[in-house]
């Protein structure tokens, strides 16, 4: 489970909403469900993935945020040395639930 302990420490301040997106976006594919969130493509790329902060929700216990995620996709072809199909990025779009624990920072991320 991923944690994004770092995020916490700014919670409250001008700084929080830019460290969250950035600790989001570095969990990269391994760690957010990118390939379940595309509409087009097939395989899910996170070269340039960007993180929008929808809302937040602060409980005594867990900090819910809903966040949006900007990311590409490609349509895998055969791979043969022949295959003309250009290799085209699509623009892929898909909104996530990340649960923080507000004590230990372990985060839970689900498609929205």
């Amino acid at each position: 489970m991923p944690r994004l302990n770092h995020s916490l420490e700014f919670l409250g301040t001008p700084r929080f909403e830019t460290e969250l997106k950035a600790e989001i976006a570095a969990l990269g594919a391994a760690g957010l469900p990118l390939q379940a969130g595309l509409r087009t493509g097939s395989v899910a790329l996170d070269d340039r993935l960007e993180v929008t902060i929808l809302g937040v929700d602060e409980g005594p216990d867990t900090l819910r945020v809903r966040a949006g995620l900007f990311y590409t996709s490609i349509i895998a072809g055969c791979a043969c040395a022949d295959d003309p199909t250009p290799v085209d990025e699509n623009a892929e779009y898909c909104q996530v639930r990340v649960e923080i624990d507000r004590q230990s920072g372990e985060a839970r991320i689900s498609l929205a």
